[in-house]
């Protein structure tokens, strides 16, 4: 059954900043450079700062205590790698602290249409993370897969049991849809969570795929849009303050 969910308009700060997957994983970072990332999700009060596997000790020991989370990503970007590989990535990431796992799905295996081997390896991995209390997130990496493939990955999703679908890894030719994001929301929700990623970039995109109802979305942009969604907010409480005529035909002008 599929369903669509109705979802209020965000109103408050922290409605915004824990929907943020606070993305450090371009190649070339340095360790520098991640730590000041790591910084930033933690002033901003993100729900995760997602980093490479090998920045995972450092983005545990700087995130202690803040709230935020520590996450990282398993056969990325391509997802080819053998069930066995990305479980034992998992587990050595878990070791580490990791409380979110972002995993690409085999692309190659769901266009051969081998959906037993591709679902099996979901629900080994979301198994293998529910133990430690972490929780998973399967990129699908939309750009490559007709929507048949889509509505099917989101069917082994739900039967897995995982956490989030996820559109994209940021390393395909494009990113999330509107379209794709609508169709995901249909096919995943209530039981698999949605989340965006490549493409949202604006204060606007980011309550455009929360209206949609994705739940999550990956941004690098991050101190942009929450420092545009403080000044919204600002000019919306403004706004909703009543005028100084308003107050005096309700009485509320003291002489």
């Amino acid at each position: 059954m599929e369903t669509q969910l109705e979802r209020p308009p965000l109103s408050t700060y922290e409605g915004l900043a824990k929907m943020i997957d606070h993305s450090l994983l371009r190649p070339e970072l340095t360790d520098v450079q991640v730590s000041a990332g790591v910084a930033l999700a933690v002033d901003y009060d993100v729900a995760s700062v997602c980093v490479r596997p090998s920045d995972v000790d450092l983005a545990v020991r700087l995130l202690g205590g803040s709230g935020v989370l520590a996450s990282s990503v398993v056969g990325f970007p391509h997802g080819g790698s053998t069930t066995a590989v990305k479980l034992y990535e998992a587990r050595d990431m878990l070791r580490r602290g990791v409380r979110e796992i972002d995993m690409v799905i085999n692309i190659g295996k769901l266009k051969s249409r081998e959906f037993q081997y591709v679902e099996m390896e979901l629900i080994q991995m979301a198994k293998t993370c529910h133990e430690e209390g972490a929780r998973l997130k399967v990129i699908f990496e939309n750009a490559y897969l007709t929507e048949e493939e889509k509505i099917i990955a989101c069917k082994m999703c739900k039967r897995s049991e995982v956490d989030w679908s996820k559109t994209s890894t940021g390393f395909a030719p494009t990113g999330y849809t509107k379209e794709d994001l609508e169709l995901m929301v249909r096919k995943c929700r209530p039981y698999v969570q949605v989340k965006a990623a490549h493409g949202v970039r604006t204060l606007d995109q980011a309550l455009e795929v929360h209206a949609i109802g994705a739940t999550r979305f990956g941004a690098t942009a991050t101190a942009q849009i929450l420092e545009d969604w403080k000044k919204r907010l600002a000019e919306m409480k403004a706004a909703a303050q009543p005028t100084v005529s308003e107050r005096s035909a309700n009485g509320q002008l003291q002489t």
